[in-house]
């Protein structure tokens, strides 16, 4: 048998098992504790069966009001509880966002993130959002923005002006929060993204690794996310950015084969969401990017900046997609 004959002799690929919605805490600390090559080759083999493993989708994100939030969020440099030199500023213009979301758009990016430093938005503001959200949906481009808690009416006012994805993190697991946030509790997040979830808005949430939390706090936070109703069709899995003048600063830098192991469970638990490979790139060799990928990361922000601290360069990001033979997902 020759090996054309040999591959038309194969049998048909097996489908995919629907995604479980009743993940424990405990089943995802068995996957993390798992030999690092076989979790790599489990979550690989996730991966290739809901997406071309060479491709990445590009966003940028954008602080449209910076500082002066009144969160104690123990990571936040626009906090207004920490010294971190970080002037609180207004709401940025509809005109200036969407002239940065048009160089966004020509450097490659098809997703729009726009965060605004609040604990929730003012409805006089979210007029300005949705004129923000319009604008850049009438580019082409997909839209996403994080204003803290909303309520459902909110949700349905960003629905109607045609808001694509609305970024609400857990952070961590449930029991690690009060260690991290005093000014908001748990369900009020679990709340927040009922209501985008209901309005019909799709949703982004993840977390942040490196805050000192345990590997189970870790597995808690993942298998939250991937028992919701539906999952998350964006999970971020951000790196611990240390500022000084948080209480975080100073803090012992996670393993970045523990980072990598997280990205490897949201794969496995939450196969058909898409991955990003978010904060605290600036720090990762790109060794330790390149297993994220491998890992199942199939997201990244773009550009030099992430609201208010720093990402790698575009020329960074161009000449390691080069290397990894990564192309731009498309839009």
């Amino acid at each position: 048998m020759n090996t054309v004959e040999a591959i038309d002799a194969a049998p048909p690929p097996v489908a995919a098992p629907a995604p479980r919605h009743d993940w424990t805490a405990a089943e995802v600390e068995a996957l993390l504790a798992l030999p690092f090559a076989e979790l790599m080759y489990r979550a690989q083999g996730v991966h290739r069966r809901h997406f071309d493993a060479n491709q990445v989708q590009m966003s940028t994100l954008l602080s449209i009001k910076t500082g002066g939030c009144p969160e104690d969020c123990a990571y936040c440099p626009q906090s207004a509880h920490y010294e971190t030199g970080l002037a609180a500023e207004k709401l940025m213009s509809v005109d200036a966002v969407l002239a940065e979301a048009r160089r966004a758009q020509a450097a490659g990016a098809t997703r729009y993130c726009m965060g605004a430093a609040w604990r929730s938005p003012k409805d006089r503001d979210l007029d300005a959002v949705a004129e923000m959200v319009a604008g850049v949906k009438a580019l082409g481009m997909e839209t996403c923005v994080t204003l803290g808690m909303l309520s459902a009416p909110q949700a349905a006012r960003l629905a109607d002006a045609g808001l694509d994805y609305y970024n609400h993190n857990l952070d961590t697991s449930e029991s690690f929060y009060g260690e991290i946030i005093t000014t908001r509790t748990y369900r009020d997040r679990l709340d927040t993204l009922a209501n985008v979830r209901d309005a019909g808005i799709s949703v982004c949430c993840g977390g942040i690794v490196g805050m000192g939390e345990a590997r189970r706090d870790r597995a808690d936070m993942i298998a939250t996310l991937a028992s919701l109703p539906s999952h998350p069709e964006s999970v971020p899995i951000n790196m611990l950015v240390q500022v000084e003048g948080t209480p975080l600063a100073g803090r012992d830098a996670l393993d970045p084969f523990e980072f990598v192991r997280t990205v490897a469970a949201a794969r496995i638990t939450m196969p058909r969401s898409v991955v990003r490979l978010s904060a605290g790139r600036e720090q990762m060799s790109d060794e330790m990017q390149a297993l994220a990928f491998l890992a199942g990361a199939n997201s990244v922000f773009v550009g030099s900046e992430l609201l208010t601290t720093p990402n790698p360069a575009r020329e960074r990001d161009a000449a390691l997609f080069a290397r990894l033979g990564i192309e731009p997902m498309p839009s």
